[in-house]
């Protein structure tokens, strides 16, 4: 057969050389393409991991600086709350002690960590008068707390006031025995008064031919000048000496009513209006019944007086949180401004017979038991003394466990 005729006798299925290397050569184009693109992005990657891997150095450095300058203010943190006179006590959120200072393990022993603040109060503090202060052995000291809102746990900051409180007690008696030099002339003249007087009527008691019914009444008014006498010494002692508070513990109802039913006679005899309100919602106080007894009797006592008949006094208590206000209010016509700003000084009267005393002994009556008086007063509308005194810390606690 010819060579032309062999070739077209070729089958139609055949591959054509030519075609093989054209997809070959497309075949080997696309890989070059996609290697050169995987390079590409290799490269990419290699390029961004390093800018990662410097991003992190950076930014190791800057919490090793964090890190560094936390350290040097956690120590200089831990001197200062070594140095710290102060106690330093951390409670967490179950009032566990947690971590104290050198100070706090001085006031409370070594071994405080770990046992309840409430197992810690009640072996080595017992309650004041004064909210916040404590007697701790021979000392005394004061608590202020501070919440921990994140953690849910306390600190309390424990200073020692024994030399305040001292100081405080000092200043106290040196002022009263100031404003005695001060008034020294004033009491001498009050003193030689009722002290004339009584010699005036002793003498007549003695003279030959006096009646019995003129020897009675001289004998009488002798013995009144000489109580009115022994009435003013005893007022200078106990304002000299200041009022000693003690540990009773009183009911303030009772207090109310026991005041009350002592003036209530002398209210009526003198044609007051008298009325007692309790609101003291059973409140308890800590300390002289009757040094504070006394102090409202007083108070009383001065509005009946300035009261004319007809008037009305009213005797009020109420609780006020951790205060409890004891009010004496009249309807009298009031003090005056001037008045006012003198009314608690020592020896200062406006009555011919009074001795001056009375207001400031009620004053330091108040402020033993660490509260105070208060005087609110319009002239033509009366006056009202307010005796303010912290509720006794056994109420608290009772109240604060309720």
């Amino acid at each position: 057969m010819p060579p032309s005729q062999a070739a077209s006798t070729a089958t139609p299925d055949t591959p054509d050389p030519d075609s093989k290397t054209a997809e070959l050569q497309r075949a080997f184009a696309m890989f070059n393409q996609v290697s050169a693109e995987l390079t590409q992005a290799y490269q990419a990657l290699q390029a961004r991991v390093t800018s990662l891997t410097e991003e992190l150095a950076i930014a190791n450095g800057e919490l090793r600086r964090q890190y560094q300058e936390k350290e040097a203010l956690s120590e200089r943190l831990s001197s200062l709350l070594d140095a710290l006179p102060a106690g330093v006590v951390l409670l967490d959120s179950g009032a566990i002690v947690a971590a104290v200072n050198p100070a706090a393990m001085a006031m409370f022993g070594t071994d405080m960590v770990g046992r309840h603040w409430g197992d810690v109060v009640r072996a080595f503090l017992e309650p004041t008068l004064t909210v916040g202060e404590w007697l701790l052995g021979q000392g005394r000291v004061s608590i202020a707390e501070s919440v921990l809102a994140s953690a849910g746990g306390k600190i309390l900051l424990i200073h020692d006031v024994t030399a305040a409180h001292r100081m405080k007690t000092e200043l106290e008696r040196n002022q009263r025995l100031a404003a005695m030099g001060e008034m020294a002339a004033s009491l001498a003249h009050q003193l030689r008064t009722p002290l004339a007087a009584a010699l005036l009527y002793t003498a007549n008691l003695g003279q030959s031919g006096v009646p019995d019914e003129a020897r009675a009444k001289f004998s009488e008014k002798a013995s009144g000048q000489l109580r009115r006498l022994e009435r003013l010494i005893q007022d200078v002692l106990l304002f000299a000496r200041g009022e000693s508070i003690g540990r009773d513990v009183i009911p303030a109802g009772d207090l109310l009513l026991e005041a009350a039913q002592t003036v209530e006679p002398l209210m009526r005899e003198h044609g007051l209006e008298f009325a007692a309100v309790d609101g003291c919602e059973g409140a308890k106080i800590i300390g002289s019944r009757k040094a504070l007894f006394g102090a409202l009797v007083n108070l009383l006592e001065n509005a009946m007086q300035a009261t004319p008949a007809g008037g009305k006094i009213c005797l009020s208590g109420k609780r006020r949180g951790d205060l409890l206000a004891i009010g004496v209010r009249d309807s009298g016509p009031g003090i005056s401004r001037e008045t006012q700003s003198r009314i608690f000084e020592p020896f200062f009267t406006t009555k011919g017979q009074g001795t001056g005393l009375g207001l400031a002994i009620a004053l330091g009556v108040a402020r033993a038991h660490g509260g105070g008086i208060e005087l609110f007063s319009e002239p033509g509308a009366g006056a009202e003394f307010v005796i303010t005194l912290p509720v006794g810390p056994v109420d608290r606690e009772m109240e604060s466990n309720g």
